[in-house]
């Protein structure tokens, strides 16, 4: 299982904070699409290339490995000044 967190906006606009997969991953990639194969309208949210994500606390791309009991969290880009 894959625990993924949705943070910020994201959490509004999904309306969730949180889900768990129990499909087999082994990148973000992957999660992104069991993600959408779950809930297809969550399309917008899921294909805008500035989403952010971390696994397990630490920064991350679509390419990088993850594996079941990890933690994968999305959130919108930071903005400041």
């Amino acid at each position: 299982m894959i625990k993924v967190l949705f943070f910020a906006r994201l959490r509004e606009e999904l309306g969730c904070e949180s889900i768990e997969l129990t499909e087999s991953c082994q990148t973000l990639e992957e999660v992104k699409q069991a993600i959408l194969n779950q809930h297809p309208n969550w399309q917008t949210t899921f294909t805008n290339k500035k989403l952010l994500a971390a696994v397990n606390q630490t920064m991350a791309q679509g390419n990088m490995t993850v594996k079941a009991g990890d933690e994968v969290a999305f959130f919108p880009p930071v903005t400041g000044g």
